[in-house]
């Protein structure tokens, strides 16, 4: 998609009545209090919300909340259930016509960043959000948008195969090595000790802990091809070969939450949706989840993240602001949690949230480490084939795959 240069006259819109944060929230942001003022629409005015939801629960809660913020303020609100999030979005923004306010995908967020599609913007209590979080929806050293919610990686233990093995609490594997040592003794000619969904969205969990990206921290350039993503992938690929760990597609499941759940494996590496998955899909399913092991670098985990977008071609940028900072407060954020399972994006809210729901604790602490996704423009399709190289992943040629990503990501990053 492309867009015409954006004219002077939206950096000098009026001021909104909102206060807005004029400066970055710590973490080494950039000081941004040569943003521009946000565009404010006189009078009452209507704003459009535009979301992916993940069904009626997360549907009526959205709707109630921006309702409850347009009764408060005299301003209307229409929300959109896309059927084809992406595909509305661009639209949108090719038209000169988007929502006024919507969700924004980690994976997608440096594209639009990019091409001037989002109007960028802080809550005055930015800092409370995590910091991986702002960092995740931060664009050449501009955060652009406030986290909507989160979801990490953790390890979920099949209780009755992890009993049966002779295994104890005090097994509980903290370091690769113990990971390894546990799926061995899980494994049996039925179960694999561990199942991993294929693709670099498990896989770059161990990469995380062992010190390494796919990009470097400034997204400028590619960083694959480097002893800490090499060690990464080697070790997982060592146990594939084994036998001890297997990638979904070698357990003929279309993800590790149904190799667990149909127990053709005793762990898996999954997000803290598959609470709802094991609910539905598989109730009898005993187990529990634990934070990942420790690499060589420490803890890693990867995290899962939207934003609430605001369009730079809203006419009413304030009243959008005001209306997210209404659905970001802890206490919105903690009842959106109660209605369809999301965790909250705000530090503040975290001991609440774990203390209503215990069994997330270890997912909620990916908050502290958790690394986002790959975040630079023009790479859906580099990581594409980064992805369809691996689908194979013991037998893989390692070295090649990573240099190959690194030529592709070279190419699309313009270097």
């Amino acid at each position: 998609m492309t867009r015409t240069t954006r004219s002077a006259a939206l950096a000098l819109a009026l001021t909104g009545a909102l206060s807005i944060s004029a400066c970055g929230g710590g973490g080494g942001f950039e000081d941004q209090s040569t943003s521009s003022a946000p565009a404010s629409a006189s009078g009452p005015v209507q704003l459009q919300m535009l979301i992916a939801s993940s069904g009626d629960a997360e549907t009526a809660a959205v709707k109630a909340a921006a309702d409850a913020w347009a009764k408060t303020s005299g301003n209307t609100v229409t929300v959109t259930v896309a059927s084809d999030m992406q595909q509305q979005l661009a639209q949108g923004f090719a038209s000169g016509k988007p929502a006024d306010v919507f969700y924004m995908d980690a994976s997608r967020f440096a594209d639009y960043a990019k091409n001037g599609s989002l109007f960028p913007y802080q809550l005055d209590d930015n800092d409370d959000f995590y910091e991986s979080l702002r960092k995740t929806f931060t664009y050449e050293g501009k955060q652009y948008c406030s986290p909507k919610d989160f979801s990490t990686l953790g390890l979920q233990i099949n209780t009755d195969s992890w009993t049966k093995a002779g295994l104890t609490d005090a097994d509980v594997p903290t370091t690769w090595e113990e990971l390894e040592a546990v799926s061995k003794k899980l494994t049996t000619k039925d179960q694999a000790g561990l199942g991993i969904g294929v693709g670099i969205d498990r896989l770059g969990a161990f990469v995380v802990q062992s010190g390494g990206w796919w990009l470097k921290d400034d997204g400028t350039a590619a960083s694959a091809n480097t002893p800490e993503v090499t060690q990464a992938l080697e070790y997982v690929q060592k146990n594939v070969k084994a036998g001890n760990f297997q990638m979904s597609n070698q357990l003929d499941s279309g993800w590790g939450g149904e190799a667990f759940g149909t127990k053709k494996s005793a762990m898996t590496i999954e997000g803290n949706w598959i609470k709802g998955a094991a609910k539905n899909d598989y109730p009898d399913l005993k187990y529990k989840t634990v934070e990942l092991p420790a690499g060589p670098k420490g803890k890693g985990t990867l995290q899962f993240t939207q934003c609430w977008g605001i369009a730079a071609d809203s006419k009413a940028q304030a009243q959008a602001v005001d209306l997210v900072k209404a659905m970001s407060t802890a206490e919105q954020q903690l009842a959106f949690a109660d209605a369809f399972g999301v965790m909250p994006s705000r530090q503040s809210a975290a001991e609440q949230y774990k203390s209503k729901f215990p069994e997330d604790a270890p997912f909620i602490a990916g908050g502290e480490y958790g690394h986002g996704p790959i975040n630079a423009p023009g790479m859906e399709q580099v990581v594409a084939d980064l992805n369809s190289k691996l689908e194979n992943f013991g037998g893989a040629n390692l070295p090649d795959v990573l240099k190959t990503f690194d030529t592709n990501a070279g190419a699309a990053l313009g270097k």
